[in-house]
């Protein structure tokens, strides 16, 4: 917006390092534009959550993620996650330069550097409630928000995959090959899941909670979430074989996904989600893979002021 000042968090990896390729070019034109702004580049994995949160200490209070949807996410548990000053006032978007852009996707922000410039000066401003998700990880319960989609299970396994491969998924069709490679060596876990008035027990495919509907390069897991309705869209995926998976594919994109009778979507406010017979059920969040169950999923309506056009 004109006149704002603003505080780019930079990921130089991400879209397979485009982002330090493309940011001396971005640089040029915001400074043509005549943008105020400041920027830092993100040194590693998990610190631009801490970076913000400095930036907020020393004034300022709007913020853009350079990359795709996890630095999106680091940004944003910057942005929740600090008692420094109230959420109402600061401002988060993003410039989508990433291999996961599904927030920017949701709210229909352009990636052409022209027109974003544009979008900056005359965004309007809007509001969407973050989820958060307690786990587990090496070193005891964590929390984490979440400010489009998290899953557990299959979804988990295949963040965890991308982890081992360094990250570097390089595109939308190296993630769909990833995602399809995954699942011959997955092994459905069993869990337990209660939420709101429910309980649903056994073999669990996988087990997804969403902000936003988009998640994956376009997937809509969650097609019912809304993103400032106060609940969480909630899909719960029983056993599948490898055959109706691949069956189900085309339907990832198209929403229609509760057409199986073995996949429920709901709306709920809680989620608890529990592993059973010592099955190891992993926890992502915007594509970033966190560590284990059993997690309680939760939402916080309207925590994030958002700049779209």
């Amino acid at each position: 917006m004109a006149g704002q000042r603003w505080f780019f968090v930079v990921n130089p990896v991400a879209g397979n390092r485009k982002v330090r390729e493309a940011w001396p070019q971005i640089a040029d034109k915001l400074n043509a534009a005549g943008v105020d702004y400041e920027f830092r580049w993100t040194e590693g994995p998990g610190l631009a959550a801490g970076m913000v949160r400095e930036a907020i200490a020393t004034g300022y209070r709007n913020f853009v993620a350079v990359g795709g949807d996890g630095t999106g996410n680091e940004v944003a548990n910057g942005m929740l996650d600090q008692d420094e000053v109230p959420t109402d006032d600061l401002l988060f978007t993003l410039l989508p330069i990433g291999t996961g852009n599904d927030w920017v996707r949701q709210n229909k922000i352009p990636g052409n550097i022209p027109d974003w410039i544009r979008f900056l000066r005359n965004g309007r401003i809007a509001r969407q409630d973050a989820g958060w998700v307690r786990y587990c990880a090496s070193d005891g319960e964590q929390k984490r928000f979440f400010i489009n989609v998290m899953g557990l299970g299959y979804d988990g396994y295949v963040a965890k995959a991308a982890a081992a491969e360094g990250g570097k998924v390089a595109n939308k069709l190296s993630y769909l090959l990833l995602v399809f490679r995954c699942m011959f060596s997955y092994r459905t876990p069993t869990m337990s899941i209660r939420f709101d008035d429910g309980e649903v027990k056994g073999k669990m495919y996988a087990v997804v909670a969403g902000i936003n509907k988009y998640s994956g390069g376009g997937f809509q897991l969650v097609p019912h979430a809304h993103p400032n309705d106060g609940r969480l869209a909630l899909t719960i995926a029983r056993r599948l074989s490898k055959l109706e998976v691949l069956l189900l594919s085309p339907l990832f994109y198209t929403g229609w996904i509760n057409w199986h009778p073995a996949i429920s979507l709901h709306d709920v406010r809680e989620a608890f989600v529990e592993p059973m017979e010592g099955d190891e059920v992993l926890v992502e969040a915007d594509g970033e893979l966190l560590g284990t169950a059993p997690a309680r999923i939760g939402i916080v309506p309207d925590a994030l002021r958002i700049l779209v056009p």
